[in-house]
């Protein structure tokens, strides 16, 4: 009797942040994922936002990880149930068995794939239905995709980049860089350390980044250097230690894993056949995810690509928004789903 009331679900599980789609209802819910567990039975304390504030901050006897590793499964128990959170959260606790929908990396194994299933079987879900992100995230953005013209996503998320030319509703090339937010965090930490001696956790690194990250600084740039002041330890004394960071210095780390994501773009760009190059060139490449907002990422790509490249408006939402839309229209994006 309760199939009547079988509700879709849409999941961007993502490193950094996940959100939930229901039908009907939009985004729901738009949390961290990171999970709090105990370390004597495994038991889970806290999901999400509630799990954030503990990162960096637990005592021995606590873990505050983060399950998802660069776009996949890298705890399978604790993404389990975080998945079964979300829902119960989403959902209220009112549906049996819904039908979900989740976007994975676009150059995900088969062994990946499975991981996610059975995590979403395992957590409830009557159907599982698989997306790969960077179609997600062109259907997000609103773009033709089952047009026969070249559109290319460049969708770039907490652990991985995921570049992909689309054409009649398929990715045509693709590639899954594993480097996004996390790296540009890890960057900053390591840049710190080495450079100034101060040592910082993650949450205080993604809040540089989020504060004066930039990807391109051209040397005419009148503006004034944006500054921030950072609280740490000092690596030599291990005494808490206050010190001022300028943007430039945060420009330099980045250079690294920026290029990375370059280097992927590229690559795609070099793959694509003639005509499909020919029309990203008059359209441009779309640039969408979370770390999509850092600081001038958009002329960085157009200057080294030659592209005009440009962040597409609710960027951390076009994912989610595809997931929703491909969901509640599934005979419409058939081709697009696994």
């Amino acid at each position: 009797m309760f199939f009547r009331f079988k509700k879709k679900v849409g999941i961007d599980l993502g490193t950094a942040n996940s959100l939930v789609y229901v039908e009907k209802e939009g985004t729901v819910l738009n949390e961290p994922t990171v999970v709090a567990y105990s370390v004597e039975d495994k038991r889970i304390l806290a999901v999400g936002d509630d799990a954030r504030e503990m990162l960096g901050r637990t005592p021995n006897s606590i873990i505050a990880a983060r399950p998802m590793r660069e776009g996949v499964i890298a705890d399978y128990t604790t993404t389990s149930a975080m998945i079964t959170y979300f829902l119960k959260k989403a959902l209220r606790g009112q549906v049996l068995w819904p039908e979900v929908m989740i976007s994975i990396p676009g150059g995900s194994s088969q062994v990946e794939r499975r991981a996610v299933v059975a995590a979403c079987k395992q957590a409830g879900a009557s159907e599982v239905y698989l997306i790969e992100e960077p179609l997600a995230a062109a259907i997000g953005a609103r773009i033709p995709i089952s047009q026969p013209s070249g559109h290319m996503i460049v969708n770039i998320g907490g652990g991985t980049a995921e570049i992909g030319i689309i054409s009649l509703g398929q990715l045509v090339v693709y590639r899954t860089v594993r480097t996004a937010g996390t790296k540009f965090d890890e960057a900053i930490q390591q840049h710190l350390k080495k450079k100034h001696n101060l040592i910082v956790g993650e949450r205080t690194a993604e809040d540089i980044k989020m504060k004066i990250g930039n990807a391109f600084i051209q040397d005419q740039d009148e503006r004034e250097e944006r500054i921030i002041e950072v609280k740490g330890r000092d690596h030599q004394t291990g005494l808490p230690k206050i010190m001022e960071i300028g943007e430039k210095s945060i420009n330099e780390c980045l250079q690294k894993p920026l290029k990375s994501i370059l280097e992927g773009v590229k690559e795609v760009l070099s793959l694509s056949p003639p005509e499909l190059a020919a029309d990203i060139v008059d359209k441009g490449i779309v640039l969408s995810g979370g770390s999509s907002l850092l600081t001038n990422l958009d002329k960085y790509i157009t200057y080294y690509t030659g592209v005009p490249a440009f962040v597409v408006d609710d960027s951390l939402f076009c994912v989610i928004r595809g997931v929703g839309m491909a969901i509640e229209n599934l005979d419409s994006f058939k081709q697009a789903i696994r």
